[in-house]
């Protein structure tokens, strides 16, 4: 027997731990699990080299509650310690199993599968224990190890009878962290952290019915069994070759990770690269609701298949964060920091081909089967938007398969869009005016009015189109493409070649007609504007500067850094038809009358616009009753 006190560089190491080593005590399961992991692998690759003169049989990690004993054990049956191994591994907390082993065989480093460095991962026990002991035998032939320590620097180590291979950990729970002790706390962890395990994990047992053979008797019944509840699936999909799987299993593996999500996903992307960092996974693309908030932290970040986040910011882009699916690099540390990621190299280089590979992916669907790919356009646009806002490469690919649809559900790209459009839309000046529409239903007597002149009208309803508007025109080059609402002004101002509609008014009757107007209108928020219109087209039209307009939803989405400015005024234009009979009407009537009509007919061009609400919406029901009677 010995006794010593373990190898820590700093007084009260333990309570340190427990309180600063990790932020969430429950990843203690995690890291045991993964040194049990390792010492798995690490045999498994002796024994495959020939250093190790043992089978490696049916190796697994067993994972036990005794709630009378108030203990929780993790068992595995991998290379085990010898009582050396013990005190240099366990007591010198400075050095790492893993690390030597990877120091000792670099040349086959991709080949071992080892996770994690078992020095301080070890000492996560002392978060939910008061005491920790440690059974442990080597694949050496040498005797077997007891390790004991109450969380105080002070251990026993002794020899032991343990004649099985491997290493048995028992964690004395802590009057604090009883949840520790009950089967559904652990069960959750398991499948949180370790449910895609290399090694498989057993957590119990469970009662398994046989099927009967073949010519069995009809009043035979079927013989029940009792097997291993084996928790983990080792072999999950993002592990295999792509040519190794079919769709329905990159289905299965969708539901396998979302088993509460009904709806399918609408594609997937297999990421395999070895250089110049190791990284494999699958993300897939859903459905997205309207809430994006809600849709973050779905993608699963891995380490050799141990879960490490689901917060993957840094190592994902921002606008792939709505992606769901799973990525797993060993080149990013089990205790992943924000600070870390924003420093490594290797983590920008990842987030830089996950970028490319989604990329090239859309582009692959746009150009397969571009049919599809405007199906499934609204459910995508939010995603490829905000990647072309955000990220310049992803924009220069995006840019070629991105979709603008119109209010008749045709899809056209951008450079369709400005070919289709160019003798025809265009302004007095030259610029190239691309006319779209944000709701259907709010805006249809100006969907109408354009469509009537053969104008094409897009239907551009995402909440950052505003922002790729501004980005496409400054794209554009000698295009001099300019985007403009449908109600930014009337479509005989939007898109004109020439002043072809001749007003019925003389300039002297406008500068009669226009303080009329104004004086009735008394509302500082609309500017008059007195236009020659089509006389069919409607008297008064209210419309919002295409300016001020992207203005208020920049800021209200903070683009350009523009959240945080307060709420801008409403600013609206008052287009007033002066060819219409009505507004000659107003000319000609005395002051009572021509208030009435002007109040009336203001009135109805809010409505239109959803913008007559609480007293002046009561008001104008009474008075329009009054002018029924």
């Amino acid at each position: 027997m010995s006794k010593g006190n373990i190898n820590v560089s700093v007084e009260n190491i333990f309570p340190l731990i427990k309180k600063f080593l990790y932020s969430d005590h429950e990843i203690f399961l995690r890291e045991l699990i993964s040194n049990g992991t390792d010492a798995t692998t690490k045999l498994k690759h002796l024994i495959s080299i020939g250093e190790a003169k043992t089978e490696l049989g049916d190796a697994k990690i067993e994972i036990s509650i005794d709630k009378d004993a108030k203990t929780l054990t993790i068992k595995d049956q991998g290379l085990g310690m010898t009582m050396e191994e013990v005190e240099k591994y366990i007591n010198q907390i400075a050095f790492s199993g893993a690390e030597e082993f990877l120091e000792k065989y670099k040349d086959d480093k991709n080949e071992t599968g080892v996770i994690g460095h078992f020095g301080l991962g070890f000492y996560s026990a002392f978060m939910v224990a008061h005491k920790v002991e440690i059974f442990t035998k080597s694949f050496k032939d040498e005797p077997a190890a007891h390790w004991t320590c109450d969380g105080s620097p002070e251990y026993t180590l002794v020899e032991h009878d343990k004649a099985d291979r491997g290493t048995e950990i028992v964690l004395h729970i802590a009057e604090d962290s009883t949840e520790f002790l009950e089967e559904g706390k652990i069960s959750g962890l398991l499948t949180k952290y370790n449910r895609f395990n290399q090694v498989p994990i057993k957590f119990g047992t469970k009662e398994e019915t046989l099927p009967l053979p073949e010519g069995a008797a009809e009043d035979a019944k079927p013989e029940t069994i009792t097997v291993d509840n084996i928790i983990n699936n080792t072999d999950p999909a993002w592990t295999k070759k792509p040519a190794d799987l079919e769709d329905e299993d990159y289905k299965n593996f969708y539901r396998e990770l979302y088993p509460m999500q009904f709806e399918e996903s609408l594609f997937h992307i297999h990421l395999n690269v070895d250089y110049p960092f190791n990284l494999t996974g699958i993300l897939y693309f859903p459905k997205l609701t309207q809430n994006l908030d809600m849709q973050k932290d779905k993608i699963q970040l891995y380490q050799n298949q141990v879960f490490v986040t689901d917060n993957v910011e840094g190592i994902v882009p921002d606008f792939l964060q709505m992606l769901k699916g799973v990525i797993d690099s060993p080149d990013i540390p089990l205790n992943v920091s924000r600070s870390y990621l924003q420093a490594d190299g290797a983590v920008k280089k990842i987030s830089g081909y996950i970028t490319k590979k989604v990329a090239d992916k859309l582009s692959s669907l746009f150009k397969n089967n571009r049919e599809d790919f405007e199906q499934k356009w609204n459910d995508i646009k939010v995603i490829i938007e905000y990647g072309m806002l955000s990220e310049e490469k992803f924009f220069d690919k995006a840019k070629k398969f991105a979709l603008y649809p119109t209010v008749d559900n045709k899809f056209f790209t951008f450079d369709e869009l400005v070919e289709k459009t160019k003798d025809a839309q265009t302004d007095k000046d030259g610029n190239h005016i691309i006319l779209y529409a944000a709701n259907k239903d709010a805006q249809h007597s100006y969907i109408e009015d354009a469509k009537a002149k053969g104008y094409e009208v897009l239907l551009l309803d995402s909440p950052i189109v505003s922002h790729l508007m501004q980005k496409l025109e400054m794209e554009s080059g000698d295009a001099k493409v300019q985007f403009k609402r449908v109600d930014a002004d009337h479509i005989d101002n939007l898109i004109k070649k020439d002043d072809t509609v001749i007003s019925k008014l003389s300039d002297e009757e406008k500068e009669k007609l226009k303080p009329v107007i104004e004086g009735a209108v008394n509302n500082s928020s609309y500017t008059v504007q007195l236009e020659a219109m089509d006389s069919n087209a409607s008297p008064f039209i209210i419309t919002v500067p295409e300016f001020m307009r992207r203005m208020k939803e920049m800021s209200a989405t903070g683009g350009g850094g523009m959240m945080g400015m307060g709420n801008l005024p409403e600013m609206y234009n008052l287009v007033v038809n002066t060819n219409h009979e009505l507004v000659s009407e107003i000319l000609n009537a005395d002051e009572d009358k021509q208030k009435q009509l002007v109040t009336q007919a203001f009135d109805l061009a809010k409505l239109s616009q959803n913008l007559l609400h609480g007293e002046e919406l009561t008001n104008f029901i009474k008075r329009s009753y009054e002018l029924i009677k």
